[in-house]
């Protein structure tokens, strides 16, 4: 059995999940860090990429595992909590960051498959690794300090133009990790949410593709910080929800989003 407490983190090939599993591994973590690593039909965000996916075990040998995985696919997520079960037998956070961008119509041009997508990845992903990994958080004795995090957006509380297939998916994500808490409730282990605003990933670069944009400097417009946030910043969010010092926080979202929405 695994001493170090474990970590699971989804989307890990880049941008957040990358500076997510970084973070952990500061912070003493064993990550398994995993990426679907292959293009998502109809998303108009990129595919992590394999090598930097692979970069994050080559970097810190024997603290973080990787995988490829698509966590659309319920049996792909139950085997992998399964070898981390094998493993380790213990599963301390599970981070839910991998997701995709699609729009830049309104609702009515929208192509078919568009609304299924974002569903798909953003939603029916994240509700596969609860589904999964809670499981092996409960085998632990009481008192338990399991963390289950997804990664929600600021579209997941307002309205945006153009990503409405996007946002209504990331309103769900933050109505599932409420209930999810509920469902916890008692156990010692705790579901919550990071909702952060325009961050420099690949997927804002995408989403500034969408609206024409060469730059991604112009999506921070509404931020209060008045600029672009940085992946580690969010991971930071990350890094404290899954900490013991976070044992008072659950059913919430931690809005990580340069003000946004205030």
């Amino acid at each position: 059995m695994t001493e170090d407490p474990v970590a699971l983190v989804t989307g890990a090939a880049g941008g957040m999940g990358a500076a997510i599993v970084a973070g952990l591994v500061q912070d003493g973590f064993h990550v398994v860090a995993v990426d679907a690593c292959a293009p998502m039909p109809g998303a108009a965000s990129p595919p992590g990429r394999e090598h930097a996916l692979r970069d994050l075990e080559s970097r810190w040998p024997g603290q973080v595992d990787t995988a490829i995985i698509d966590v659309r696919h319920r049996a792909a997520v139950d085997r992998l909590v399964e070898s981390i079960d094998s493993a380790h037998e213990r599963l301390d956070v599970a981070v839910a960051a991998a997701g995709a961008v699609a729009g830049g119509r309104p609702v009515w041009e929208a192509p078919d498959g568009e609304l299924d997508v974002m569903l798909d990845v953003n939603l029916r992903g994240v509700w596969n690794l609860a589904a999964a990994a809670v499981p092996l958080m409960l085998r632990t004795e009481p008192p338990r300090s399991g963390r289950f995090i997804a990664i929600a957006s600021a579209a997941g509380h307002r309205g945006l133009r153009q990503l409405t297939a996007y946002a209504a998916s990331k309103h769900a994500v933050v109505g599932l990790v409420r209930g999810l808490a509920a469902d916890l409730r008692g156990t010692g282990i705790t579901a919550t949410a990071v909702s952060p605003g325009s961050t420099r990933t690949e997927m804002l670069r995408a989403t500034a593709a969408l609206y024409g944009l060469d730059t991604v400097e112009p999506l921070a417009e509404r931020h209060l910080v008045e600029r672009v946030l940085e992946p580690e910043e969010i991971a930071d969010a990350v890094r404290w929800l899954s900490s013991p010092r976070s044992r008072a926080v659950t059913g919430s979202v931690i809005h990580a989003d340069g003000g946004f929405t205030a």
